[in-house]
């Protein structure tokens, strides 16, 4: 293999890529205080005294929520390349396509509002 000028700038640019992920970490290294204890290892909580374990356990219904969220949230960002290549399509077949996953969005929004799982109770069991 011959060495040329490109393959000396992508090895220059990888070890510049290097250099600027590992510069900040081993300049935290050196720079960064090293106190322990006392108030170092307590958590974070808008300045106040921390009040019980840090380690709490949330119920199912936060995850069960955000995965529902999550979810939802991806299927609707699928309507936003429709919507741009919409103009350019011809007849109603696109637009039939859309009702239709809207339809399905739309039927999962009421299978999980029938099971109930839109309701918060009002005390969690963990």
């Amino acid at each position: 293999m011959v060495f040329t000028w490109l393959n000396l700038g992508i090895l220059l640019f990888l070890v510049a890529g290097l250099a600027f992920a590992a510069g900040p970490l081993a300049g935290a290294m050196l720079l960064s205080p090293r106190a322990q204890g006392g108030d170092i290892g307590l958590p974070y909580e808008c300045g106040m005294m921390p009040h019980g374990p840090s380690w709490t356990r949330f119920g199912i219904n936060y995850y069960i929520y955000a995965l529902i969220f999550l979810a939802f949230d991806v299927d609707v960002l699928y309507l936003f390349p429709v919507a741009v290549y919409y103009p350019h399509s011809e007849g109603w077949i696109p637009l039939i396509k859309v009702f239709i996953f809207l339809f399905v969005l739309a039927a999962g929004i009421v299978y999980f509002w029938r099971k109930g799982v839109f309701t918060w109770p009002r005390r969690i069991i963990s």
